[in-house]
């Protein structure tokens, strides 16, 4: 059986800005790519922070370095 208890711990998910620097793009570009579909947010707290989980930032990296 998978062991999915740190699935989007808070260790594991990245803000906005954490998102931008790891790809190297603007925070409005992560923004625009979540509102189109290209990478999976979540939202957080009472504002509806968008929340990245690590992994997907991971694999959208590798996307755009190939």
């Amino acid at each position: 059986m998978l062991d999915n208890s740190n699935r989007n711990s808070p260790s594991e998910l990245l803000t906005v800005g954490q998102a931008a620097r790891s790809l190297n793009v603007h925070p409005n570009t992560v923004r625009r790519w979540s509102r189109q579909e290209f990478s999976n947010s979540c939202r957080v707290g009472p504002r509806g922070d968008r929340r990245f989980r690590r992994t997907d930032v991971e694999r959208l990296l590798e996307v755009r370095q190939a």
